[in-house]
C-alpha cells in the first residue's frame, strides 16, 4: 500500500510538472530551476548524497559520464569527469546547491531556461562542433601531408646538411690571405691525382664565375706526408689486416703485397682439410656472388665482419683445399685421388694376404704422386710420421718468411739510401739467421732427399755449439769410434759448422757497436762544420737519413742511441730463436685440427653407423654435423686466423715494418656520410 502511494505521488508530480508548463506565465507559481556543470567522476556518489540531505530530497539529479579524459580548467590535468544537471524548487535550494557545488569543486556552466534560447544555443554549439571537426580533419590531412613530405625528403636534407657542415668545417681550416680577398689552403694529395684536382678546381672556378683563378702549387715541407695505398675490394681486407698493427710510414715498404698470399696460406697450413675447405669455399662464394645485394642493406656486426673479409675467406678456403689435398684428408678420411698407395708387399712374401705387413712391414715402392700417402692413415706410426713432417715443414716456412722480412728491410734501406743500416743491420742479420736456422733448413732438406738418412737433427744443432768441429761424435763410440756417424750428411760438415758458428757470433757485435759510433762521428762532423754541402745536393742523403732518425729536436744522445741499438740487437738475436719456435704453432694447430676431426668422425658418426640403427645414424650425423660446423668451422677457423695474424704481426713484420705513420684521410663525401651513418 505504501509503494502504491508513492507511485501515486510520482504521478501527481508528473501532473504538477505538466501544470508547471501550462502555468509558466503565472509569476506567483513556484518555478523549477536547474544548475548544470561537470564534476570529477570519483565525487559523484558523495555529491548526490550531500545534495539529497541538504534539500531533504527536494531535488532531482541527472548525470552522465564523459567518454575519455578531459582537461581540468583549474589544474590543467587530464581527468575523468561527469556531466550533471540538478533540478530544484526555490531560491533557498539554489543557494544551498551552489555552495555544495563550490565545496566539491564542480565546474558550473550557464544554460538558459528559455526553450527558444536553448534551441538556439544547441544549434550554435552543434555548428561550432561541426566547424571544429572540419578544422581538425583539415589539420590532420595537412599534418599528414607535411610529415610525409618531410619523411620523403628527410634523408636528402640530412645528406645536404652533412655535406654543408663538412664543407664549412674544412673551410674553417683555411687561412686568409693578407689582402683578405682569398683563402689559402695547405693539404696533401696523391701525385697521381694532381691532374684530376686541377681539373676539378678549374671547373669549380668557371662554374662560380670567380674573378680570380684558383692557384694550385706544390709546397716544399719537411713534415712527413701521410701514407696512401690505392686498394680495391679484394686487397682492402689484407691492407686492413696490416694496418691493424700500424699504418706504414711514408715510402715504407708495404707488407700487404706478400700478405695477400702468405696470410691465407699459413691459415690453410693449420686448417688444411679438403672437406672443411669446400664448406668454407661455399660460404665465401655465396658472399662474393651476392655482394651487391648484401652490401646494399645493413647487416649485424658478426655477419658484416664476414662480409667485409669475403675475399680473404675465399683465398683461405682455396688454400685449405690445396693443403687438404697435400694432407690427403677430407673430414679426416683419407682420399685416394692419386692412387691407393705406393707401398707394396714384400716380394719375398709368398703367403696369401701379405702377412709380412704385420711383422716386417710393407716395402717402399716409390714416392706418392701428390701429398701424403693415404696408407699412413690409421697406422700406429701415423702420428710420429706426420708430426715429424709437419714440424720440419713449419721450421722451413718460418725461416723462409723471416728471411723474407729481413730482405724487405733491405728495400727500405735502399729507398732511403741508408748504406750504414745495410752494412751494420741487414747483412749481419742475414748472416746470423742464415748461419743458424738457415743451416737447419738445409739439413732438413738434405735428410729428406738422402735415401736412408737417419740423422738426429736435434743432436746436430746442439753439438754445433757444444762441439762445432765434432759432427760425428768422434771418440764417443766403442773403442774410440764415432758415436753418431749417421749425423754426417755431407763431406766437410764439421768445418762448415765451425765457420757458421764463428760468423754468427761475429755478426752480433757488428749489429751492436759500429752504427752508434759512426752516427756519433757524423753528428760531430756536422756540428764542427766539416760536412757542408750545396743546397739540393743529395750525395750525402744516406748520412742525413740515418742520422736524422736518431736526432730528436736537433740533439744527438750517444747513450740513448747505443741503448736503442742494444735493444734492437738483443730483440733480433733472441727473436731469431723464439720466432722460429713460434712457427711450430703451424704444426700444433694442424695436428689439433686433424685429431679433432678424426675424433668427431670416428667416435660420433662412425660409432652411430656401427649400431646399424637408423635413428642412431640420424642422431649421430646431426651431432657430427653440429660439431663440425660449431667447433671445426667456426672455433678452429677463428683460432687459425688469429695465429696466422700473430705470425704476420710479430714474427714477420717486426723484421722491417715500423708502422708509425698516419693514414691519408682525403676530403670525401662518401667517407663523411658513411661515418655519420654509423
Amino acid at each position: 500500500g505504501g509503494g502504491g502511494g508513492s507511485g501515486g505521488g510520482g504521478g501527481g508530480g508528473g501532473g504538477a510538472g505538466g501544470s508547471y508548463m501550462e502555468m509558466a506565465p503565472d509569476p506567483k507559481a513556484v518555478r523549477l530551476g536547474f544548475i548544470t556543470g561537470v564534476l570529477l567522476t570519483g565525487k559523484t556518489a558523495s555529491f548526490e548524497r550531500v545534495l539529497f540531505r541538504a534539500t531533504r530530497g527536494n531535488m532531482f539529479l541527472k548525470q552522465s559520464p564523459i567518454e575519455g579524459k578531459v582537461e581540468d580548467p583549474s589544474t590543467g590535468d587530464k581527468v575523468e569527469k561527469t556531466v550533471y544537471v540538478v533540478f530544484f524548487a526555490g531560491e533557498r535550494a539554489r543557494a544551498k546547491i551552489l555552495k555544495i557545488c563550490e565545496a566539491f569543486g564542480a565546474n558550473r556552466y550557464p544554460f538558459p531556461e528559455d526553450f527558444s534560447r536553448q534551441r538556439q544555443m544547441n544549434a550554435e554549439v552543434t555548428a561550432r562542433l561541426t566547424e571544429l571537426h572540419s578544422t581538425l580533419e583539415a589539420s590532420v590531412r595537412h599534418r599528414d601531408g607535411t610529415l610525409s613530405s618531410i619523411g620523403f625528403q628527410h634523408e636528402q636534407w640530412l645528406t645536404l646538411v652533412r655535406r654543408e657542415k663538412a664543407v664549412y668545417h674544412t673551410l674553417n681550416m683555411f687561412s686568409i690571405d693578407v689582402t683578405r680577398k682569398c683563402l689559402v689552403a695547405e693539404g696533401w694529395c696523391p701525385v697521381s691525382g694532381k691532374a684530376q684536382i686541377q681539373e676539378a678546381l678549374f671547373r669549380a672556378n668557371r662554374a662560380s664565375s670567380a674573378q680570380v683563378g684558383t692557384i694550385f702549387q706544390p709546397l716544399a715541407t719537411k713534415e712527413m706526408p701521410p701514407t696512401y695505398f690505392n686498394t680495391n675490394k679484394i686487397t682492402v681486407v689484407f691492407q686492413g689486416i696490416v694496418e691493424a698493427y700500424g699504418v706504414a710510414r711514408y715510402r715504407e715498404v708495404n707488407p700487404t703485397v706478400f700478405t695477400i698470399v702468405t696470410f691465407p696460406f699459413l691459415f690453410a697450413v693449420m686448417f688444411g682439410d679438403f672437406g672443411h675447405g669446400l664448406l668454407m669455399l661455399m660460404a665465401a662464394v655465396y658472399l662474393v656472388a651476392n655482394e651487391k645485394k648484401l652490401g646494399a642493406k645493413p647487416l649485424n656486426e658478426i655477419i658484416q665482419m664476414g662480409f667485409d673479409g669475403r675475399y680473404c675467406i675465399l683465398l683461405m678456403s682455396i688454400f685449405s683445399i690445396y693443403t687438404g689435398i697435400l694432407y690427403n684428408e677430407c673430414f679426416s678420411v683419407p682420399m685416394s685421388l692419386f692412387g691407393t698407395t705406393k707401398w707394396v708387399c714384400d716380394p719375398n712374401d709368398t703367403a696369401e694376404g701379405c702377412q709380412s705387413q704385420y711383422s716386417t712391414g710393407l716395402v717402399f715402392g716409390g714416392t706418392y704422386s701428390v701429398g701424403v700417402d693415404p696408407i699412413w692413415h690409421g697406422t700406429k706410426s701415423e702420428l710420429p710420421f706426420l708430426n715429424s713432417l709437419k714440424m720440419k715443414m713449419s721450421i722451413i716456412m718460418g725461416v723462409t718468411q723471416m728471411m723474407l722480412g729481413i730482405f724487405m728491410s733491405l728495400l727500405n734501406f735502399l729507398k732511403t739510401r741508408d748504406v750504414l743500416s745495410i752494412v751494420c743491420e741487414f747483412i749481419p742479420q742475414v748472416i746470423f739467421l742464415g748461419s743458424l736456422f738457415g743451416y737447419l733448413v738445409i739439413l732438413v732438406i738434405l735428410k729428406w732427399v738422402t735415401p736412408g738418412a737417419t740423422a738426429d737433427l736435434y743432436h746436430v744443432m746442439i753439438y754445433m755449439f757444444l762441439a762445432p768441429g765434432n759432427a760425428d761424435c768422434t771418440g764417443e763410440g766403442p773403442g774410440g769410434t764415432p758415436g753418431c756417424p749417421e749425423n754426417v750428411l755431407f763431406p766437410g760438415q764439421a768445418g762448415l759448422q765451425v765457420f757458421l758458428v764463428l760468423i754468427s757470433f761475429v755478426s752480433v757485435p757488428i749489429m751492436l757497436f759500429p752504427k752508434p759510433y759512426i752516427l756519433k762521428q757524423r753528428w760531430e762532423a756536422r756540428m764542427q762544420g766539416r760536412a757542408y754541402g750545396r743546397i739540393g745536393d743529395n750525395d750525402n742523403e744516406e748520412d742525413d737519413s740515418a742520422l736524422d732518425e736518431h736526432s730528436h729536436g736537433g740533439e744527438f744522445d750517444y747513450g740513448e742511441v747505443l741503448v736503442h741499438q742494444m735493444i734492437h740487437t738483443i730483440e733480433f738475436v733472441l727473436g731469431a730463436v723464439s720466432n722460429t719456435a713460434s712457427y711450430l704453432r703451424l704444426w700444433a694447430l694442424s695436428l689439433a685440427h686433424a685429431q679433432l676431426s678424426a675424433v668427431f668422425w670416428d667416435r660420433v658418426f662412425m660409432a652411430s653407423v656401427a649400431t646399424q640403427s637408423p635413428i642412431a645414424m640420424v642422431v649421430g650425423f646431426a651431432i657430427w654435423a653440429a660439431a663440425t660446423m660449431g667447433v671445426l668451422m667456426l672455433m678452429e677457423s677463428l683460432s687459425a686466423f688469429l695465429h696466422a695474424l700473430r705470425l704476420h704481426w710479430v714474427e714477420y713484420q717486426n723484421k722491417f715494418y715500423r708502422g708509425d705513420g698516419y693514414k691519408f684521410a682525403p676530403f670525401a663525401f662518401s667517407v663523411i656520410l658513411a661515418e655519420e651513418a654509423t
